[in-house]
């Protein structure tokens, strides 16, 4: 990144270079503006005083090689380091890795933890990660899951193949596989969703999805792996990659995902949280996808978290008495 000569001691303007292109620009911001809190970088890309090639642009907008970017005066307090993880987030993020090479790292993501920081959260993962492996200069998300969502997390470990599993993933080249439990015992084997799907604010700030017709395209795939008296285990393929989208399209198909406070049933929910169900059942279990050049796909997978696994053997238990 080289700095323009419009730069004065208030505002900065930084030009991207290729090796950074594909960034999100609040990521960018943070490297940056080291000692800013996060909380103030949301709040000046809110109200517009970050500005990428003279426009306004929102946290998730992705840096392309040649954009100038203004950066306003803002006050750095350089003695504000990092948070530090834990020892035990150390111990549990390294046996989380169920994959590395010079390129990629997948995560067993934990459910309960934030993937990165913001709206609320402090840090997450990848915060976190940068602190333990400092020699990694390039560590970015490839996607996001819910907090609650546990399973396979990829987080590139070079610029170039950020770029290259973004250009997969827009061209629906890169297959994700889920594995829930949804609340009903389903006849059908299979089922596809296609209802398109919209952010909605409520009052209190809460962000909520809702089928819409004005809302963006999404399909999702049900395949159903076993049925039990109150409750189906299905295999989810995310076709687009919507906001909250198994939730959604789950609960608009009568079947919430069990153990979801935002779109599912109460009563479904406690009858499972006596059986020990404490968390959302939604797992990220398969990913696979084909780097350019290569012959064959690279298939990775993120084993069913143990509470998840005891909880489908004694439903198996209880239905066979």
């Amino acid at each position: 990144m080289s700095e323009s000569k419009k730069n004065s001691p208030s505002v900065r303007f930084v030009e991207v270079d290729s090796e950074y292109a594909g960034q999100r620009i609040d990521n960018f911001l943070m490297r940056h503006l080291k000692g800013v809190p996060k909380s103030y970088i949301y709040r000046i890309l809110r109200k517009g005083e970050v500005r990428v090639n003279k426009g306004r642009v929102k946290a998730p907008y992705k840096i392309q090689a040649g954009d100038l970017v203004r950066i306003p005066p803002v006050r750095t307090d350089r003695s504000e380091a990092p948070p530090r993880p834990s020892e035990q987030l150390r111990t549990i993020l390294e046996q989380a890795v169920v994959y590395e090479d010079e390129r990629l790292m997948v995560l067993n993501k934990p459910s309960g933890m934030a993937v990165h920081g913001g709206s609320g959260v402090s840090s997450g993962i990848i915060e976190a990660l940068r602190v333990i492996r400092p020699d990694e200069r390039h560590l970015e998300l490839v996607h996001r899951l819910d907090r609650e969502t546990s399973g396979c997390l990829m987080i590139s470990k070079r610029r170039s193949s950020l770029r290259m599993l973004h250009e997969l993933i827009r061209e629906n080249r890169v297959d994700k596989r889920y594995l829930a439990l949804l609340a009903g015992s389903w006849r059908k084997g299979a089922r596809v969703v296609d209802m398109p799907l919209k952010k909605n604010t409520l009052q209190g700030g809460e962000r909520v999805v809702r089928v819409d017709a004005e809302g963006k395209p999404a399909e999702t795939r049900y395949k159903r792996l076993q049925r039990f008296k109150e409750a189906t285990l299905v295999e989810v393929e995310l076709i687009t990659g919507r906001t909250h989208q198994i939730r959604v399209h789950s609960a608009w198909l009568g079947s919430p995902v069990l153990g979801d406070s935002k779109y599912g049933e109460d009563a479904a929910n406690r009858r499972f949280r006596e059986m020990g169900l404490k968390r959302l059942f939604l797992h990220a279990h398969q990913v696979s996808f084909r780097w350019p050049g290569e012959s064959r796909d690279l298939m990775l997978s993120a084993p069913l978290p143990q509470d998840l696994t005891a909880l489908l053997d004694e439903l198996k238990i209880k239905d066979e008495v």
